[in-house]
């Protein structure tokens, strides 16, 4: 519980000074939260993922990866049902989310399209399709970054700057501070959010090991739930003081790296290339991913939504696909 307050705690902080060093230095929201936010909430899942592939366990290295997936994106109805004015998808006042949703859906369908053809080795132990999803996933990014100076965000709903403001002010978001002190107040937050996540990390492994439920099971859900604590709280942050935007860029911006983080485990992992033992559960958490996506894709797309037990109809969608795909990960662990 203490490791888990202080992820939560050090989350908060870090959201808010994402936002303040994306209005410094005039980056977006999206990229913020797609590249600053999502990468350092993503260092426990590379952490556990290469240490998981030292010790040539591939199923535990890549199902801890796609299983944090769907995961992840189960995050965003959970912040949806912290909101009650409006569902999250109709929030964001730019079209770049949409955007990251459909470049995620082509990353995760690539990824399954290796999966599927099988794995061909570039170097020895390494597979070629895992260094093109690497490269892949750079171009995408540099595609994002140049449609946010191209476009600067055309607007599918007005925004509301006051309220926005406000809620900012009332999550105590830093102000006045240079950009270095922000930099390093951030990277501060990060390093806690990595040991408390490695951690965090180790009890769910020692809990794990005497379930006896194996390691494709173990990754797919309680590594993966683990490893995305930080994911939680910096998105449910970002949601109260008003960052819609990038609270969603986080959560597909954590999505696209879980991709890019098996290049590291292919490196570490010395039994051969890594996807040859992408198992079924591997392959079904991708599916689930892309479908889970894809509904968010769809309610991003629309201005009005009705709302169910407080939260979008998407949201409960993608809710609904996370305890089947739950249930679908027992069934075939």
């Amino acid at each position: 519980m203490a490791l888990t307050g202080t992820i939560w705690i050090a989350g908060n902080r870090l959201s808010s000074l994402a936002d303040a060093i994306g209005k410094r230095t005039r980056i977006g929201a999206a990229l913020m939260g797609l590249v600053f936010l999502a990468g350092i909430t993503s260092l426990p899942e590379l952490v556990t993922t290469v240490a998981a592939s030292l010790k040539g366990d591939a199923a535990l290295a890549l199902n801890n990866l796609l299983g944090g997936i769907v995961m992840q994106t189960a995050i965003l109805a959970v912040a949806d049902a912290t909101l009650r004015h409006a569902s999250l998808t109709s929030l964001p006042p730019t079209r770049t989310p949409v955007i990251e949703g459909v470049f995620l859906i082509i990353l995760l369908t690539s990824l399954l399209g290796v999966i599927s053809v099988g794995e061909a080795a570039l170097f020895e132990g390494i597979g070629a399709g895992v260094v093109g999803l690497a490269g892949f996933y750079a171009v995408l990014i540099f595609a994002l970054r140049r449609y946010e100076q191209n476009t600067a965000g055309t607007a599918l709903v007005p925004s509301d700057p006051g309220r926005d403001e406000s809620r900012r002010q009332r999550s105590g978001m830093p102000s006045g501070l240079t950009l270095r002190t922000l930099l390093m107040r951030s990277t501060a937050a990060g390093a806690v959010i990595l040991v408390c996540g490695i951690l965090v990390v180790d009890c769910t492994v020692a809990i794990a090991g005497q379930s006896g439920l194996g390691s494709s099971f173990i990754g797919v859900t309680l590594l993966a739930t683990s490893t995305s604590l930080p994911e939680l709280s910096t998105t449910i942050a970002a949601i109260r003081f008003g960052a819609h935007t990038m609270a969603i860029s986080n959560i597909f911006g954590s999505n696209m790296i879980m991709v890019l983080f098996i290049l590291p485990a292919d490196i570490f992992y010395r039994e051969g290339e890594i996807l040859r033992e992408a198992d079924g559960v591997a392959q079904m958490a991708l599916v689930s991913g892309i479908v889970v996506t894809a509904v968010y894709v769809a309610g991003l797309l629309r201005k009005r939504k009705p709302q169910v037990f407080g939260m979008g109809v998407d949201s409960m969608v993608v809710l609904g696909t996370y305890v089947l795909s739950l249930y679908g990960f027992y069934t075939f662990r």
